[in-house]
């Protein structure tokens, strides 16, 4: 499992489908030339699924030194809410959650980037508390595993935590075993949550507070995406990248940013027919890289 890299480039790529097996999903971030991949790994749209087969499994594997992509990130299902107040819900996302680690060790796939949750009427402090004690369920039934939950902050839309830089630093430091955890910055969210990044003051101002209160060395996967509603929405609506209120200078200074070399940077945006859309935002951001 690679889960970490020695390249001194940033890992650019995208989201992909596993419509037709997970293992197909290496063949559509080849074609539109990704480093690095995220995926679901398995349907978002119900909450049972089969279990991989050993084949899916060494098809995957095989597919992935075929295409050469250095790094494959997954992401957790939506229905999930691990700081749910009710209890048969947090149980249900509990497990599935832990099925959805399972899955990342069995595909070598290094880290599983998960919404923290929503605490739904029950306040902040309960909710945080209630996410740490998901986690610290989940850690429990995957000892010894590689994959580690990559934490993702949100945009604050509706009862969503971990949308500031506090709020994500106390999980962190709620989880009994928070050595496993690392962190996914999205930028459409941190914008959304308050974070200006469109200056390079605000960018160094951003990355100096997530610093001092969750640690820069914890960011092991990035979400490229551009917003549609402007600063401090806190409201979840992604766009291409340079057209929405963002900009297009907060990504070149990102992704030449020497600190990130080797990370995966996993753009969100919409694919378009035959992923065309996408494929444009990846050539945008490999046009703002500079000679290394």
């Amino acid at each position: 499992m690679a889960a970490e890299t020695s390249v001194n480039k940033p890992l650019l790529g995208a989201h992909v489908s596993i419509a037709g097996g997970v293992a197909e999903s290496l063949a559509r971030g080849a074609r539109i030339g990704c480093d690095s991949i995220q995926i679901f790994t398995k349907s978002t749209r119900q909450w049972a699924s089969k279990p991989y087969t050993m084949e899916e499994v060494a098809a995957f594997k095989r597919n992935r030194k075929e295409y050469g992509i250095t790094i494959v990130i997954a992401h957790d299902s939506y229905l999930l809410n691990l700081g749910a107040p009710d209890a048969m819900l947090r149980k249900k996302s509990i497990v599935n959650f832990i099925d959805e680690l399972e899955r990342c060790e069995m595909l070598g796939v290094p880290y599983l980037v998960a919404h923290p949750g929503s605490h739904v009427g029950s306040g902040e402090a309960a909710g945080l508390k209630t996410i740490a004690a998901s986690i610290d369920e989940a850690h429990a039934s995957c000892g010894g595993f590689r994959t580690r939950i990559a934490l993702e902050i949100t945009a604050g839309q509706g009862s969503n935590l971990g949308c500031t830089f506090e709020q994500m630093g106390r999980i962190f430091d709620a989880v009994k075993e928070n050595e496993r955890l690392g962190l996914c910055f999205d930028t459409e969210h941190a914008f959304a949550s308050g974070y200006d990044i469109r200056t390079a003051e605000g960018y160094e101002r951003t990355l100096g507070e997530l610093d001092e209160k969750i640690g820069l060395d914890r960011i092991v996967a990035f979400h490229l995406n551009d917003s549609l509603k402007p600063f401090n929405s806190h409201v979840d609506r992604h766009e291409h990248i340079g057209k929405g209120y963002i900009g297009i200078e907060p990504f070149e200074r990102l992704i030449n940013d020497p600190r990130f070399a080797g990370i995966a940077m996993c753009l969100e945006t919409e694919h378009g027919e035959e992923m065309k859309d996408i494929a444009a935002d990846l050539k945008t951001l490999r046009g703002l890289l500079k000679a290394l």
